[in-house]
């Protein structure tokens, strides 16, 4: 399963809260722009997450709003971390192949 799949039909159901792959043509917008844009929400999901929670502690946010805050976040992350583990997993197949 493609994590980015995941992502997308997990976003689907939440509303748009993870990352997505942008919309434009794979020739105008390359890989390295691809984990930029998903490292970007993924800092923006976590940057969410703590403003929610510091407004929680000061007394002035929802408990609800700070679970749902740090779940958005924590899928961003693994789907983040996903991605990674499947670069990662490529690239020592390029490895090892005979030349």
């Amino acid at each position: 399963m493609n994590p980015l799949l995941a992502a997308k039909a997990y976003a689907a159901v939440q509303g748009g809260a993870l990352p997505t792959a942008p919309t434009a043509p794979a020739a105008q917008s390359g890989f390295a722009d691809l984990l930029t844009n998903v490292m970007g929400d993924m800092t923006q999901a976590s940057r969410a997450a703590e403003t929610q929670m510091a407004s929680a502690v000061q007394g002035q946010g929802s408990l609800i709003d700070v679970v749902t805050a740090v779940s958005s976040a924590e899928a961003s992350l693994e789907t983040v971390m996903a991605v990674r583990d499947q670069v990662i997993q490529a690239y020592q197949e390029i490895m090892r192949m005979p030349i």
